[in-house]
Formats: C-alpha cells, sequence, structure tokens
C-alpha cells in the first residue's frame, strides 16, 4: 500500500482516540520500511519521511479524538513549513516509530516535532508549522484550535532551535 493511501485510510478512517492524551502528549505511529519507500540507494526516499509524517501527524488528531471536532468545524490541517534532519538510514523491513507532539503555538501555527527510531536508534527528525484553514475560506488561529482540542490557554515555550527555524523561515507571528 503506498502511503498516500494509507494517509487517505488514516484520515477517512482514523484509529480510537487514545484515553486521557492531552494535546501536549506524544503520539506514537509503528510502522516499516516497505519497497515503495526505498530510492535506488535501497534506502527510505526523503520525500518518503514526509509523507510517514503526515500519517503520523493524522494519527495524533486521532489520538486526542480531535477528528469529529475538527470535521464539525470544517477546519483541516495544512503544512506551513517543515524541514527534516536526518542522523541514520532505514532500509527494507526496518521497523519505524514515530513519536508525534506539539512542542507549542503562536496565534498563527502550530509547531510539531516528529522523532523517527528504528532499531530502538534515531533516525531522523522532522519539525512541522501546521496551519488550520476552514472549509468556508480564511485561516483559524492557532489558539481556537488549541481551545477547541482542550489544550491549555497559553503554549509552552518553543524550543529555542524551533523558535529559531520559525523566525529564520518567518512562519513565525509577527
Amino acid at each position: 500500500m503506498s502511503r498516500q493511501i494509507q494517509l487517505a485510510i488514516a484520515t477517512t478512517f482514523p484509529r480510537r482516540p487514545v484515553p486521557g492524551l492531552g494535546l501536549l502528549d506524544a503520539s506514537v505511529t509503528r510502522t516499516r520500511v516497505r519497497p515503495g519507500d526505498l530510492d535506488l540507494y535501497l534506502h527510505v526516499n526523503n520525500g518518503v519521511y514526509l509523507q510517514m509524517m503526515d500519517v503520523a501527524r493524522s494519527n495524533l488528531i486521532a489520538d486526542l479524538g480531535a477528528v469529529p471536532l475538527l470535521r464539525r468545524q470544517g477546519w483541516y490541517p495544512v503544512v506551513a513549513a517543515s524541514t527534516m534532519t536526518y542522523r541514520r538510514s532505514m532500509r527494507l523491513g526496518d521497523p519505524v516509530e514515530i513519536t508525534t507532539r506539539v512542542v507549542g503555538w503562536d496565534p498563527r501555527v502550530v509547531y510539531v516535532e516528529q522523532v523517527f527510531r528504528c532499531r530502538d536508534q534515531p533516525a531522523a527528525r522532522g519539525l512541522v508549522a501546521g496551519r488550520f484553514l476552514s472549509r468556508s475560506g480564511g485561516r483559524v488561529p492557532a489558539p481556537d484550535v488549541v481551545e477547541l482540542l482542550g489544550g491549555p490557554v497559553t503554549s509552552p515555550a518553543l524550543p529555542e532551535d524551533v523558535a529559531t527555524w520559525a523566525r529564520a523561515l518567518d512562519v513565525a507571528h509577527r
């Protein structure tokens, strides 16, 4: 199954919410490296990491029980910016664990960290600046999404590397 189909399934038929999981808690997605994930060098293609991250973020939304809440509002997530750091190759059949967590937000953007582990070793780390859009048009302020999902009123301080990255790419609130 291609990662795009996996994303469609994860979004259309989300997994069950995790009781007690809060907005700032980690969500874990487990998968394996498949033949279609590989490039000519027989390790995971860099674009596939982004597709795996899409699935893991959809799972975070499902784990939070947020799918029906967001659907009722007509809100949906989009990526405003992302970056990756690779530490170790992942190869065919390798088990992969992606830990996804919200690290903070500002008036415009929710910041998400996604860490890949393969065979109990760090393999990659992705940062995502996500926005929410409304089907009726326009952007939804990040604090409105956080409130809907029962998160804290104020964002925790962003890790310094995330804050620096957000400023450098001009995705941070001005």
